[in-house]
């Protein structure tokens, strides 16, 4: 039952890694777009979180519907004042430049929150557990994977049954002629930036509800958040909720083996996926 356990938590952790790696998968799957700095947009996320909370004195969860609308205002205008400009044949521009972004954010991170770690309070949900099939289950990290689901699900949705996703994917099979079309790049760009970061806001604060965090963590969550991507397979949504779910308990697998293999297991996993399949378990299915 120790074995059950540890599988099915690594599967409820896989939603908070597919939460992470939700926004990364969407952009890539649009512009062709890494966003280095994803890792410290969850963070900040967590952090504009945190000052809600404790300035409106609301629950983390209700946080969200504040947190998210601003996070994808701040995305549109980043894509539109600053990551268009990069955007093209060459992929050195972008990173370039969101490498710096990712500097700048955890340096005003710092200044203004300090380093000291900081987490939001959820109240009695931290602790609320369900039992189901002999097994004592968490209702965070179970409420965390159905957000998760909901999300991909959402985004699937939004990507293959609105006019929304039909520009998106016009401008992602061919700039050019989408903008014959009548699309405008720079605004469908801004606005899939702008999805992806309210995903991400998402992931910010559930990130600051289940652990502490303080500005330098990001790195850490862009990498479980680019492991569950290629795992998955670059662009694909239910893809990036498998590669999570696979990373997840490769970890707890590896923990329970021996606590010091909790990450050198996701690793390793990560690693010998991608040496038999480079493109992912799923590869990007268009249309």
């Amino acid at each position: 039952m120790d074995w059950v356990n540890a599988v099915v938590q690594g599967i409820l952790l896989g939603g908070l890694y597919a939460l992470f790696a939700a926004g990364l998968s969407l952009i890539f799957g649009v512009m062709r777009l890494v966003n280095i700095a994803h890792g410290d947009m969850i963070v900040l996320g967590a952090y504009l979180g945190l000052s809600v909370t404790a300035v409106l004195g609301i629950h983390p969860l209700l946080a969200l519907f504040i947190v998210v609308p601003c996070m994808a205002i701040i995305g549109y205008v980043l894509q539109r004042g600053i990551l268009n400009q990069t955007l093209g044949g060459d992929l050195l521009p972008p990173l370039l430049v969101t490498f710096g972004l990712s500097v700048i954010l955890q340096n005003a991170l710092l200044e203004i929150y300090t380093a000291d770690p900081q987490k939001m309070n959820a109240g009695a949900l931290e602790t609320a557990s369900v039992p189901i099939g002999g097994l004592s289950l968490g209702l965070l990290p179970l409420l965390t994977f159905a957000m998760a689901v909901v999300v991909i699900a959402s985004l699937q949705w939004t990507f293959y049954r609105t006019a929304l996703g039909r520009a998106f994917r016009a401008t992602s099979d061919n700039q050019e002629i989408a903008q014959l079309m009548g699309l405008n790049k720079r605004h469908i760009f801004g606005l899939a930036m702008a999805l992806a970061l309210g995903v991400t806001a998402i992931a910010g604060i559930m990130l600051g509800i289940r652990t502490s965090f303080d500005p330098s963590v990001g790195g850490g969550r862009l990498i479980f958040g680019f492991e569950a991507v290629i795992i998955g397979g670059l662009g694909n949504l239910w893809g990036t909720l498998a590669g999570g779910v696979i990373l997840g308990v490769a970890q707890t697998i590896g923990a329970k083996i021996d606590p010091g293999w909790q990450l050198l297991a996701g690793h390793l996993v990560f690693l010998a996926i991608l040496a038999v399949r480079p493109n992912g378990l799923f590869p990007r299915i268009s249309g």
